[in-house]
């Protein structure tokens, strides 16, 4: 696990997180910490081009189709996928200023994606979920 940057509890006081690879099937993790995040009041942002809507959320193919700045990119994709996410969300942030954080699940890691995030001044965190660390704060 790495943290660089913001303190977890100061990460969970933003608002809207996109969710890449938030999944349909409530038998998934993604979608049960989705489900979580917005019982919360969390603005959340699917990222699913499989999908219209999650959660009765407008999904969106990439981070770079959503019209919004978000504050956190949050995602549930093998490790080996990560580092697209990691430039798309650098890109991003030089041009919105957001997104403020990068977060990896429980069980995603990628140095070159941690490396990218945390040269665009994004804080990084990898290997954790934000739902476990949501409720141990409250």
């Amino acid at each position: 696990m790495i943290i660089m940057g913001m303190k977890i509890s100061e990460i969970l006081k933003l608002r809207t997180i996109a969710i890449v690879g938030l999944s349909r099937s409530p038998e998934k993790d993604s979608y049960s910490v989705a489900e979580y995040l917005k019982s919360r009041g969390y603005v959340i942002v699917p990222v699913n081009p499989m999908a219209t809507e999650i959660l009765g959320e407008k999904c969106h193919v990439s981070l770079k189709d959503i019209p919004f700045p978000v504050d956190i990119v949050d995602v549930f994709r093998p490790s080996a996928d990560v580092l697209y996410i990691a430039k798309e969300a650098a890109e991003l942030k030089g041009k919105t200023g957001k997104p403020l954080v990068f977060w990896m699940q429980l069980g995603i890691e990628n140095p070159e994606a941690r490396k990218i995030a945390e040269d665009a001044g994004m804080t990084v965190i990898e290997n954790k979920c934000i739902k476990v660390e949501h409720e141990l704060l409250t």
